[in-house]
């Protein structure tokens, strides 16, 4: 028995946590701890400058968790020190409707709950499906119950975990499963400028889908091909290449000249 520990950043009662909950409750020790509202998009960021806040709730009148005032990275914080009797053998972050790949890592309060879990030394995964309505929830969590599995008998390096995305057909159409990479190409924004009735200027943030590349290797081509996209993703994000080449600059000295 795993002592698994479950949160997300679309909020406690949302059906994709509590799908994973129903599904690993059932062999393993289950604690889940999510922020109390919505927390998509704020990326890796903790709260510094208010209390945070934890009520314990009941979910259809069974499942019981903690609801926190924060971010995905604050529950992971408080849960590690605070509120766990014990340190779990792992993390899931999820299930969040819409796919997180490419340089959408950086923003997802889903992946930054992975990765802080990372850095504690827990092995960890976000997990996401492409669809933002999906019906599929309870057929991802039994392939995550299997993933989980292989991740435990396995093993992941300290600092790495994995990002996985889920497209959103049942799981006897997928095509199959790639270990896929991230990728770095940026997609198209833009910010909607518009006035509100008092004549003050405001703006929408938006963007277009990222054009679907040729790389069979891609994480976001492999998941428009169908196929479960698992990328192992580390914490430690030194550009080896630039440090050996850095110590030939001759920046040694500098600061004197």
């Amino acid at each position: 028995m795993m002592h698994i520990f479950l949160t997300n950043d679309d909020g406690i009662y949302a059906p994709g946590l509590w799908e994973l909950y129903k599904r690993f409750v059932q062999k393993h020790l289950v604690s889940v701890i999510a922020p109390d509202h919505e927390q998509s998009a704020v990326g890796h960021g903790i709260t510094l400058h208010q209390p945070l806040r934890v009520t314990k709730v009941s979910v259809n009148g069974t499942c019981p968790g903690y609801a926190v005032n924060g971010t995905p990275a604050d529950c992971v914080k408080l849960g590690v020190l605070e509120l766990l009797e014990s340190k779990p053998d792992m993390l899931i972050s999820g299930i969040n409707p819409g796919a997180n790949v490419g340089v959408n890592i950086n923003y997802s309060g889903t992946v930054a709950a992975a990765k802080e879990a990372a850095l504690y030394g827990i092995m960890a995964m976000a997990v996401s499906i492409q669809g933002h309505d999906s019906e599929l929830y309870e057929e991802v969590a039994i392939f995550i119950e299997k993933l989980a599995d292989k991740v435990i008998k396995n093993g992941l390096p300290f600092g790495t975990f994995l990002n996985v995305n889920i497209p959103d057909v049942p799981l006897s159409k997928i095509s199959g499963i790639r270990i896929s990479k991230l990728s770095v190409d940026f997609f198209p924004e833009y910010m909607e400028k518009r006035v509100d009735p008092r004549n003050r200027t405001y703006y929408w943030q938006g963007c277009d889908a990222l054009p679907v590349g040729k790389n069979p290797d891609i994480d976001g081509s492999v998941l428009h091909d169908k196929f479960i996209s698992i990328t192992p993703i580390k914490c430690d994000m030194t550009d080896y290449q630039s440090f050996e080449a850095m110590k030939h600059w001759g920046i040694e000295g500098l600061e004197e000249e």
